[in-house]
This record gives structure tokens, sequence and C-alpha cells, in this order.
């Protein structure tokens, strides 16, 4: 009796020992998390997102485990953000143009400046969120941001300059409606996730986003021409969010694993955006859609058609002029 007695007192020290030590993780409990994305499942970026969470669970050793919901299941695409603060997922992915005016500040990084590429795209938009860290951002924690490749002209009939936009009912969102309008255009707000049957229907003649949209949302179906203007190549900016209790509820070990890997996984969309966008090319030329190049000439009318946009931006926003030259200085800085 004596005997087990000391068996069952050693066994306690050597497991106190063990916690102490950190061989055990103390709390090792999981913490189960839901994440509500709007990206459709099949499409690249609801893999890169969905990615991030697996690593989570496997670099906390199952610590956190996080269930996705893709394609806006559990909040649609404009109330993800505000569904994470109320606590209807306790993570989000979505578009910050998808809530125009809930993000003033944010709106910066969409503006028409000539994005080169997703990779650079998404390095500018998440430093600017890190170093700027505008207000409205405070009522969750942000873990990254991400941004896609270079916003372009997807059509039913071609448009070969300004002229033949003028008057077309265009799908953009956030600050692309303005450029619409400044092109001459008629901005119609959707998300992308009504843009096809818009497109099919004929209830807008073409949309404004990055080619991956043809394949990645199947736009290249109900479209037949892509203007390439690039130099009004605006970009979107996405956020993956946490919700604040949730977040500070977390052990500061798991908070850094996180933290750590929110910086890797900028990289992670953005190049996933490029490879998108290498697909979404593929897949369009492969239906036999035309691909319109401007001239150089044709491009400066483009930009400076919607250079009003950026002095709007600077002319109606606190620290305006600020904002825009960080983002111009993060472009230069990133970009190949």
């Amino acid at each position: 009796m004596k005997g087990r007695r000391f068996l069952t007192v050693a066994a306690l020290c050597f497991g106190a020992m063990l916690l102490l030590s950190g061989a055990v993780p103390v709390g090792a409990a999981s913490t189960e998390l839901t994440f509500s994305i709007f990206f459709p499942p099949h499409h690249g970026q609801a893999k890169a997102a969905a990615d991030f969470a697996t690593e989570i669970e496997r670099r906390t050793d199952g610590r956190v485990k996080i269930t996705c919901f893709p394609g806006g299941t559990l909040t649609k695409a404009p109330q993800v953000y505000d569904g994470v603060v109320t606590g209807i997922s306790d993570m989000g992915n979505s578009c910050f143009a998808y809530t125009r005016g809930r993000f003033p500040v944010m709106a910066v990084v969409d503006l028409p400046m000539g994005y080169h590429d997703g990779v650079a795209a998404s390095r500018v938009a998440d430093a600017f969120a890190k170093e700027v860290n505008p207000p409205e951002l405070h009522d969750t924690k942000v873990l990254y941001v991400h941004a896609h490749g270079p916003g372009l002209l997807h059509t039913k009939k071609p448009v070969r300059n300004l002229e033949d936009l003028k008057g077309m009912k265009i799908r953009a969102t956030g600050l692309s409606a303005k450029v619409v309008e400044a092109l001459g255009a008629v901005p119609v707000a959707m998300d992308q996730g009504g843009t096809y049957e818009a497109l099919q229907k004929g209830v807008v003649e073409g949309t404004f986003g990055p080619i991956e949209v043809l394949k990645g949302w199947k736009q290249g179906e109900v479209i037949k021409y892509t203007t390439e203007c690039f130099s009004v190549g605006y970009t979107t900016a996405m956020f993956i969010v946490m919700n604040k209790d949730k977040w500070n509820a977390l052990p500061d070990d798991i908070k850094k694993i996180i933290d750590d890997l929110s910086a890797e996984w900028v990289d992670v969309h953005g190049k996933a955006w490029d490879v998108d966008d290498a697909q979404g090319l593929e897949f369009t030329k492969g239906l036999g859609n035309e691909l319109i190049p401007l001239s150089d000439e044709e491009s400066e009318r483009w930009r400076k058609a919607v250079d009003p946009v950026i002095q709007d931006f600077i002319a109606n926003t606190p620290n305006g002029q600020t904002y825009v030259d960080k983002v111009r200085e993060l472009i230069a800085k990133y970009s190949k």
C-alpha cells in the first residue's frame, strides 16, 4: 500500500516537473475558432486562407483548431468584418471595399496607382495597415492584409478607348467605383459573388477586377474582352482579422505563433494572386476571349482621367496626402 502511495506521489511530482519545464503545454485544451471566408471553396485564395488555418493548428500542436466557412456561408462578404466584431465568427476574410465608407483610411490602398503584381500589392497593403494602424481597425485584431494584382476592365463588348467605355454599366466596389465614374462609365456596386449572373443577364456590361476573376469566379464565360489598362491598375485590399476578445484570451505563446505565421502568409496570398492571374489569363485565352492592349497615348489618357480620384481622396481625407505618399513609397519599395 505504501509502495503504491509512493508511486502515485512520484507520478504527480514528475507531472508537475514536466508542466513547469514546458515539456507538456499548460492549459493544453484546444481553442475552437470559426473562420468566415468570402471566397468560394474552389478559389486559390480560399485555399490559401484555409491553409493558414491548418498551419495554425499544426504549429500550435492542436491547441488551436479552426473551422473554415468559405463562400460566405457564415457571413456574406459585406458583413464579414462586423461579423467578427460582434462574434458571429471568430475570424474573417473579406474586402475593405465591400463596405464603402467603413474604412476611409484603408481606402487609399485601393487607389489606381499602378500596382505591378499580387506580391507587391499584398506587401504594400499589409505594411500600410501595420505601420499606419488607423483607428478604423482597432475593433479587431488584424492578423494580416493582402491584395490582388492590377485590376483591369473585362467587358461583353470591346473597349479600345475612353469613348467606347462612355456610359457603360460596370460592376465596381469601393474606390474602383470612382475610377469607373472618372473614366466615363456608370458604376454598379456588387461583390464578386453576384457578378457572374449580373454579366450573364446584362445587368452590367463589364467588370473591373484582376484577371484571375475570369477563372476564379468563372467570369471569363460571360465576358468577351479584357482591356489591358495597366496605367490605372488598382488593387483591392483584403483583411484577415480576429475577434478581439478571442485574441486576448489566447496564451502569449500562441499569439506569437499566429503573429509570426501571419507575417509569412502575406506572401503566400500574394504569390497565389500571381498564380491565379496567370491561370485566369490562360483560361480566358482558351475561351477565345480577346485581350485589348492600350497604346502609350491612350494609357496616358486613362491615367489622367483617374487622377482626380486620387486628388479627391487627398482633399477629403484628413492626412490624405500623407497616406498617398506612404502608399507610393511602399509601392516603390516592393515593386519589381
